[in-house]
């Protein structure tokens, strides 16, 4: 396997670490708490980057079935970060977070444990 697909994946399983980390936390806390956030940042950073690696690692067109799966679930991810940190910075963390921005963390989540899943059946299957 290309090296820069082996460093891909060790940094998308970090990615899923962090993601997962945050949806408990969210979910625990229903708060935008810098316990959830800044796993979730990370998160979305190492997502960037493992994705960037892959594409560039990958002999496949980036246009694959995957590749759109991932794109929207990484887009779907950033824009979840994006509403939660406005939100923390407009109420701090006393509000606990509106029921609709919850549905669409959890929404983004599995949507994003979705991309992941078919990735590794893609390792699998090769």
């Amino acid at each position: 396997m290309n090296t820069l697909l082996t460093v891909g994946i060790i940094i998308v399983n970090l990615a899923l670490i962090a993601y997962t980390t945050a949806f408990i936390t969210f979910t625990q806390k229903k708060r935008a708490v810098n316990k959830a956030l800044i796993p979730l940042s990370i998160g979305v950073a190492l997502d960037i980057c493992a994705t960037s690696l892959m594409i560039l690692g990958s002999s496949h067109s980036f246009l694959s079935t995957h590749g759109l799966i991932g794109y929207s679930s990484l887009v779907a991810m950033i824009v979840d970060c994006i509403l939660l940190w406005k939100f923390r910075i407009k109420y701090n963390s006393k509000g606990s977070i509106p029921q609709y921005l919850h549905w669409y963390t959890r929404i983004a989540y599995c949507w994003w444990i979705c991309a992941y899943a078919a990735g590794i059946l893609i390792v699998a299957t090769r």
